[in-house]
């Protein structure tokens, strides 16, 4: 038998054991199925991933470039210097006006503003908003400045295409 005096510190202590066992519940349990609501919580989106910024700014991508493609990598030198030999007439990528590039998109004859986006495994992309890699992107395969190397997602465009070189042009005199 509990004694008067130890009646309030033992109601006390099992007041909060039962806290614990309801707050405990809590942290597993959808509140509202707890307490009769008939809505359940929005499940979220499988496969989605928060935007991540790419690896390389868009300015540096801005410029003029001479432009050629290969399949076979044994190519990609004797590809680059074809691409060099473009730049009478360059491929012209523009910044946009909300911070992407102008460039187009496979099969698309007018460009549009496209997005550098990163992702999770460190691989950077261009492509329009959405998911990363989104089946419009080109992945960027390769880019020191200089040279970029890129490759459609979508497997194909990426056969039809292959890998794009793209060659700086020389500022014009």
């Amino acid at each position: 038998m509990i004694r008067s005096n130890n009646a309030r510190p033992v109601a006390s202590l099992a007041v909060v054991a039962m806290l614990s066992v309801v707050l405990a519940g809590c942290e597993t349990t959808n509140l509202g199925s707890m307490f009769g609501s008939s809505t359940p919580a929005p499940a979220p989106e499988p496969g989605v991933a928060p935007e991540m910024p790419a690896t390389i700014r868009s300015d540096e991508i801005v410029g003029r470039w001479g432009l050629a493609s290969y399949q076979d990598p044994k190519d990609r030198t004797r590809t680059e210097a074809m691409a060099r030999s473009q730049c009478r007439q360059p491929y012209v990528i523009t910044a946009g006006a909300s911070g992407g590039v102008i460039m187009h998109l496979a099969d698309q004859a007018t460009p549009q503003e496209l997005r550098l986006k990163g992702s999770p495994s460190g691989k950077n992309y261009i492509g329009p908003a959405g998911p990363t890699p989104g089946e419009q992107d080109r992945e960027i395969v390769s880019f020191d400045g200089r040279v970029m190397i890129t490759r459609f997602v979508d497997k194909d465009a990426g056969t039809r295409y292959g890998n794009m070189v793209y060659v700086r042009c020389a500022p014009r005199a």
